[in-house]
């Protein structure tokens, strides 16, 4: 039957045939609706809004089909509401809607299908629907239904009406309620609310298996809080209620600090075990010392990192002078960071720096400039003299005493997981019988593992992933092989004289006169500050040159004290000459005359490059090869090869043809307290054994280094940088080098290049040609090189 119909719209609510309802009608539009129906039969459709949240809806807005109801009751509340009683009767489908203030539709009532009594499955289904309802009402808490519509439900035979009562009483939303409104067979209608009783049965089963283990747990928690009650009281009749408390403090700390989940657990885990031994046992300090280290390291508390190119090269700038290589390779370094620091799934693995240099050139002091351009925490550790694998690793806890290793007391300084970490003197670390410290680095320098570092006092996992690690060294020999390998090394070299000078003037002076108290009252002239360096200390670094001027500095302190001036005083080099006393290091000039027997030679140390002095005598006697100076192996079996060669040509070197049979040799090398070795002196005691063999005097102003060979080349050596700058600091100004370590001089500074005349052989005559002036000549002779193809005039490779 088609009617046209005044319509209500229904906000999270579904009307449903043959039941009975309130409905609040409040809106200005259904107001009008309920109007026209009353001014008419009564007959309003009802229908519900698909969103709840529209205030005004339109047909677009509502369901198309309702339930065409009659209204039964009009009540107006003291808000100007309407509550209305209505009768649903039976479902109904929206042709259309018509225009106009109020909601009005042309609608078709929808007859029910399938309703068969005797139909097995309807009966079957309908039992099932009361079955499943009763349990339905028992279990859901938010429905109130009292035992007389039970009972109501339990007499309705018809399976149609059935199935709408049920819905009406349900706690199902909109949607569920409207898809039992739109369904006109019976049948189906059935299955549609069994299907919803069951799925919310199997709801309720669910949430009653967990209610159960919760309260389970609730009453377990419950003993154990009684328990621990009960254990306060007698704790604190026995004088212990501080110690409890203190367990309290620390299981809360615990919990509050962000920790990885095996740390925490291992830390609550000894939390419990304290709490259940005597306060004054000495496992139980063990334990309290153990949560100390825990609750002290840093797990996640970082440094918010300052990457910016620019700053860091003005404070590498500000806090060293020079070493501009270090320094680039570093800012290399910090630029990749800064590059990959917001690049999602970036896994840049930072490198292992090594700063290797000589005593005093600034390597612990860089570290620490790093630190500051970065924001970081800087930390320092010396492993110098360290021997013992626990140095590293930490003690196992089952040992009295023990200890964490260094790095986890490092980092428990720092306070942060990202620190600055130096790793000072790795090149001196022994082994004995408690362990190689060296192979316990190996995991930390490693950035595949050292994000679980396992130190054998904390028993858990440490992740050093985020630590910048330096470390310094003076020599890379000492450094086991596997050790260096996960290092990227950056030499740092010796300072020239100006370069000291320089450092002095802007560093070391004024913190000397600040720290003395003698700021504008004291200034040093350069001509000073160059006799310090030169005359009264040998070093590649700066160590000594800064001992000196604080030296200087305290001297006239104690004047100033005794004879104040208002003046600015200058120390001149007459004034170093008083207060520091006879020069330590001698003035090399006279031995730059051309002598016999004496040649110069470079060698490479630790702390840098020297100068080698080198002499040969020639006496009477049966062939005997005396080789003195405290000389290594290596070093006397290049003076033999040296001589060996000699010997096979001698005609070409107007040797005594029996030299090796009625001469003796003796070739020393001077200092002769400190240990020699390697093979780079060889040419140099070459050519003092043929000039004391001859009698051929040595120029004095040139200093050589190279390896000889028994066929005579002039073979490569290393540290040429070092022993060049060595050669400068000794005043020479012409060094012979290997023709193959020509391009080792590209290292050396340019202005130590532009100082010195470098010629480059490969064979040992060309030496003899440049090193021996006749045995007639007493003056010093201007060295002119000869030619590649053996004419005089030219060097075939002489740079400068």
């Amino acid at each position: 039957m088609d009617w046209e119909l005044p319509v209500i719209a229904l906000r999270a609510k579904v009307m449903l045939p043959r039941t009975l309802d309130n409905v609040d009608v409040g809106r200005p539009k259904s107001k009008r609706a309920l109007e026209e129906a009353q001014a008419g039969d009564n007959r309003v459709l009802l229908l519900a809004q698909r969103s709840p949240q529209i205030d005004d809806p339109t047909g677009d807005d509502l369901y198309s089909v309702g339930t065409l109801g009659v209204i039964k009751q009009v009540i107006r509340l003291p808000d100007d509401t309407l509550q209305v009683l209505v009768e649903g009767r039976e479902r109904a489908q929206v042709e259309s809607f018509l225009p106009g203030s109020s909601l009005r539709a042309n609608v078709r009532t929808l007859p029910e299908i399938g309703d068969n009594r005797d139909d097995m499955r309807i009966k079957t289904l309908t039992e099932q629907i009361k079955s499943a309802f009763e349990q339905y009402a028992q279990q859901n808490k938010n429905l109130r239904l009292d035992s007389f519509h039970l009972e109501n439900l339990r007499s309705l035979k018809e399976s149609g009406p059935l199935a709408d009562v049920i819905t009406k009483y349900s706690t199902w939303d909109v949607a569920d309620k409207q898809a039992v409104l739109e369904e006109v067979d019976v049948g189906k209608r059935l299955e549609l609310v069994y299907g919803f009783l069951s799925r919310d049965l199997e709801r309720f089963d669910t949430e009653k298996q967990i209610s159960t283990r919760v309260k389970q747990q609730m009453d377990s928690n419950q003993r154990e809080y009684y328990l621990r009650e009960q254990m306060k009281a007698i704790q604190k009749e026995l004088g212990g209620e501080e110690g409890l408390a203190e367990i309290d403090e620390l299981r809360q700390r615990m919990l509050e600090k962000n920790m990885p989940e095996k740390a925490q657990e291992r830390a609550l885990k000894e939390i419990d075990r304290l709490e259940k031994m005597p306060g004054g046992s000495p496992e139980a300090t063990v334990v309290r010392t153990y949560l100390d280290v825990m609750l002290e390291l840093p797990w996640s508390e970082m440094d918010e990192e300052h990457l910016d190119i620019a700053h860091s090269e003005k404070i590498l700038d500000e806090d060293h002078y020079a070493l501009d290589e270090p320094k680039e390779r570093i800012l290399e370094f910090l630029a990749v960071r800064q590059l990959t620091k917001d690049i999602e799934g970036a896994n840049y693995k930072a490198p292992i720096l090594c700063l290797v240099g000589p005593p005093g050139v600034g390597k612990t002091s860089l570290g620490k400039s790093i630190a500051r351009s970065l924001n970081r925490e800087f930390v320092r550790m010396s492993l110098g003299g360290v021997r013992d694998e626990a140095e590293i690793r930490g003690h196992r806890r089952t040992y009295i005493g023990s200890l964490p290793g260094r790095i986890i007391q490092g980092m428990r300084t720092a306070g942060k997981i990202n620190p600055v970490f130096l790793l000072d003197e790795v090149d001196k670390m022994t082994a004995d019988f408690r362990g190689d410290p060296s192979s316990a680095l190996l995991e930390v320098l490693d950035p595949e593992q050292n994000n679980t570092f396992a130190d054998h006092y904390l028993e858990v996992p440490y992740d050093l992933s985020k630590v910048m690690f330096i470390t310094t060294a003076n020599t890379l020999a000492t450094i086991p092989r596997p050790l260096l390998d996960r290092m990227e090394v950056i030499q740092i070299p010796g300072y020239t004289l100006n370069e000291k000078v320089e450092i002095a003037k802007r560093y070391r002076i004024p913190r000397q006169l600040s720290d003395h108290g003698l700021e504008g009252k004291l200034e040093f002239a350069d001509a000073a500050t160059k006799k310090i360096i030169t005359e009264y200390t040998r070093e590649a670094g700066v160590r000594n040159m800064d001992r000196m001027i604080a030296k200087t500095t305290r001297k006239f302190a104690k004047d100033f004290l005794d004879n104040p001036w208002n003046d600015v005083r200058t120390v001149d080099e007459e004034a170093v000459r008083k207060l520091l006393g006879v020069p330590p290091f001698r003035d090399s000039k006279a031995e730059k005359e051309p002598q016999v027997g004496l040649a110069h030679g470079l060698a490479w140390t630790a702390v840098g490059g020297v100068t080698l002095d080198i002499e040969a005598v020639s006496n009477p006697g049966k062939g005997n090869i005396t080789l003195t100076g405290q000389l290594g192996d290596v070093m006397k079996e290049s003076a033999r090869a040296g001589i060996a060669y000699l010997r096979s040509r001698s005609e070409n070197f107007n040797l005594p043809s029996d030299f090796y049979e009625t001469r003796d040799l003796h070739v020393h090398v001077l200092e002769g307290a400190t240990p020699k070795d390697g093979p780079s002196a060889g040419i140099s005691m070459a050519t003092a054994v043929v000039s004391a063999l001859t009698g051929r005097p040595i120029r004095g102003d040139i200093a050589m280094t190279g390896e000889i060979t028994l066929r005579g080349r002039v073979l490569p050596i290393g540290g040429v940088k070092e022993k060049l700058l060595a050669a400068h600091q000794a005043g020479i100004k012409h060094v012979i080098i290997p023709e193959a370590n020509e391009a080792s001089l590209e290292d050396v500074p340019e202005a130590i290049l532009n100082d010195l005349t470098v010629t480059s052989v490969k064979d040992f005559e060309q030496v003899l040609d440049i090193m021996l002036l006749e045995p007639q000549t007493k003056e010093k002779t201007e060295f002119v090189p000869p030619q590649a193809d053996g004419e005089p005039g030219t060097s075939p490779t002489t740079q400068a």
